[in-house]
């Protein structure tokens, strides 16, 4: 019903930077919120940023200052920008989106996953 596709992953050198995109599409009522996960290899997926309807916004403790989430909600798109990148940052990264999509039965809650996005930073 939604499908969320990323793009702005590579690699980078360490104190580099990455935009990272994020755009739905399908029957989309309203989103809610959307947000960046990621997930290194051997570790559990873990929230990056997020950002509400409101366009308040949540980050990971240890990229606070260093990323920043934005939307552009006349696009149903999201954005990461990443700024002075880290090895431990490299991962993949996935987009996520909480939102209503439109059935014959009205609006219904939704959640969509993107396929993610590799991000690799060299040190």
């Amino acid at each position: 019903q939604v499908q969320l596709v990323e793009s702005g992953g590579g690699l980078v050198q360490a104190g580099g930077s990455l935009r990272l995109s994020c755009a739905a599409s399908g029957k989309i009522f309203s989103i809610n919120a959307m947000g960046w996960y990621r997930q290194a290899p051997g570790k559990q997926r873990e929230l990056v940023a997020v950002i509400a309807s409101d366009d308040s916004t949540n980050y990971l403790g240890s990229v606070k200052g260093r990323f920043t989430i934005s939307r552009d909600k006349a696009k149903n798109a999201t954005y990461l920008q990443m700024n002075s990148l880290k090895s431990e940052d490299t991962a993949v990264y996935y987009c996520n989106a909480a939102l209503m999509v439109t059935t014959p039965v009205g609006p219904t809650d939704f959640r969509s996953w993107g396929r993610g996005t590799q991000v690799t930073v060299s040190s």
